[in-house]
């Protein structure tokens, strides 16, 4: 069983940013995600980010003095088919804020915990351990 195999076709999924940076940069722990991925290239589910994860996946490629490279992640995540990015607005914050006191997250997890609450996705992609007291939403990939 893959994480892919228990999210319902058509259901859209919130990214975090580790599994998105692990497959873009070729890391092995890419290949636990990959079933995610192909999922969101065959059709299958949506994949969801917020300008959190846009920002923190082009912040390498940027060091790096890459320009290029971050511009075409940009694309892959903001226009690419089957790709969504939620924008953060004053409703997102006075959610994300409850929620961030709730399970004691840093706050960009709380936003993007609170982006996959109030559209309506069916889980949380992530490798950050911070999300594991949440039990709002399934986390996938944390074990």
């Amino acid at each position: 069983m893959t994480l892919a195999s228990g999210i319902p076709d058509g259901a859209s999924v919130l990214i975090d940013t580790n599994p998105l940076i692990y497959h873009l940069e070729g890391n092995p722990l890419a290949e636990r995600f990959a079933p995610i991925f192909a999922a969101v290239d065959r059709g299958r589910i949506r994949a969801m980010v917020t300008p959190i994860t846009v920002a923190e996946v082009v912040t390498g490629p940027l060091k790096a003095g890459k320009e290029a490279l971050a511009q075409r992640y940009l694309q892959l995540l903001t226009a690419n088919r089957g790709w969504t990015l939620f924008p953060i607005d004053a409703d997102l914050a006075l959610l994300s804020a409850r929620l961030r006191l709730k399970y004691r997250l840093k706050l960009p997890d709380a936003l993007q915990l609170g982006a996959a609450l109030q559209s309506g996705c069916y889980a949380i992609v992530s490798h950050d351990r911070d999300f594991s007291r949440v039990t709002d939403i399934p986390i996938l990939g944390l074990g």
